[in-house]
């Protein structure tokens, strides 16, 4: 006798539940997006987003319970390919001066791209930061700074290219990544009409004077190897 599976007939009711969690999951994020872009992290209420995405605060509340998990979960779509990109360039042996270029003018992009976003992304990082009192902790699932992990694909090229060589071996990976990001995000909110090729170059000028500072000396009189043909 076959014997019957009483799970079946809830099967296509939990598949609407779940394709209604991921829509309004998606309508919140994408509220998120344009809400934190045009107010600001102060400014932005997880109301002002729920009323956005056309569902209850409970429900905001019920998806992402924190304001920082919310931004971070936003934010983290711009980073994390930065960090698959940069894991690969370690794995094939790719140039980390190349690499981190790359990496350099893509933050650069983004941060022009996404500047009040970028400008309310970083006022929660800073936020969190001092809610805490500690460094990024992996297991912290709500905290921006592990969710869009803005730093860690630099620190993870210049760690790779201290081990092999390529790089001077101070300052810090930690440490240079974490200059070369709060300079980004300086230039992002105090010059926001500053072309993105034009920080990147500057935040190369900085990296690379630290950590291989030969690339400018060798580069002539103007020392601007990483200044791009118009």
């Amino acid at each position: 006798m076959a014997v019957s599976n009483p799970a079946l007939p809830d099967e296509p009711r939990a598949r609407a539940a779940r394709t209604k969690r991921d829509r309004t999951r998606r309508a919140l994020l994408d509220a998120a997006d344009a809400t934190f872009g045009s107010r600001g992290w102060a400014h932005t209420r997880m109301e002002d987003v729920a009323a956005a995405a056309g569902v209850s605060a409970a429900t905001a509340y019920n998806h992402f319970p924190s304001k920082h998990l919310l931004v971070g979960c936003v934010y983290a779509p711009l980073v994390l390919p930065l960090l698959s990109e940069a894991e690969h360039d370690i794995a094939t042996g790719r140039s980390v001066v190349a690499a981190l270029t790359d990496q350099v003018r893509a933050l650069a992009r983004i941060s022009q791209r996404n500047r009040k976003l970028t400008a309310a992304f970083w006022s929660a990082v800073e936020e969190y930061t001092i809610k805490v009192s500690a460094p990024p902790n992996p297991d912290d699932d709500v905290d921006p700074r592990t969710l869009a992990p803005v730093p860690t694909p630099l620190r993870k090229l210049v760690e790779h290219g201290q081990r092999t060589g390529e790089l001077r071996p101070f300052p810090s990976a930690l440490e240079v990544s974490g200059m070369v990001v709060n300079l980004l995000l300086l230039r992002s909110i105090n010059r926001p009409d500053e072309p993105a090729e034009l920080t990147a170059e500057l935040l190369l000028t900085v990296l690379f004077g630290m950590l291989r500072p030969e690339l400018l000396t060798e580069a002539g009189v103007d020392g601007r190897p990483f200044r791009r043909p118009t």
